[in-house]
């Protein structure tokens, strides 16, 4: 879906903390996922990335190259995407859709051996799934055990 709004992805830096503190979930989001303050660690294997547009930071999510992705899927080339959200005040505007399309060159680019792109959605959290099934994600019918319940397992292969 084509939108007016175009969006960036990059690694978070510090200077992006001050754009990001009105960064808000209402509850029955924020059960499903990290914020964003709660998910700033950098590290080798787990790097954090904003979605901006027009020089506001709209949405975050977390990329991981650790162990961890061994729990979702047995591909050693894939890479576990983790707390995906847009702040509420910029949800409905197309964000999150717009982020996972430009996710896939990000990846290509940043991860040059990632061939797959893995995460987990809680099964009561459908919003989520259709974002994720509308731009090409699947679920692969693997399903873990949450903090919030059944999680099913998605997987985006890059090609």
């Amino acid at each position: 879906m084509k939108t007016g709004y175009e969006v960036e992805l990059q690694f978070y830096k510090s200077e992006y903390f001050d754009l990001m503190k009105d960064y808000h979930l209402p509850e029955d989001q924020a059960r499903f996922t990290a914020l964003p303050a709660d998910a700033l660690e950098v590290t080798h294997e787990k790097q954090p990335v904003v979605i901006i547009s027009n020089g506001i930071v709209v949405g975050f999510f977390v990329l991981h190259t650790s162990s961890r992705v061994k729990e979702y899927t047995d591909n050693p080339h894939a890479v576990l995407l983790t707390a995906f959200s847009v702040n509420h005040s910029h949800q409905g505007k197309g964000y999150a859709g717009r982020g996972l399309e430009q996710l896939t060159a990000f990846a290509r680019k940043e991860f040059p051996e990632c061939n797959e792109i893995v995460l987990s959605v809680n099964k009561l959290n459908i919003p989520a799934q259709k974002v994720y099934e509308k731009v090409g994600y699947r679920d692969t019918g693997r399903r873990r055990s949450g903090t919030m319940g059944e999680q099913f397992i998605y997987s985006f292969l890059l090609e």
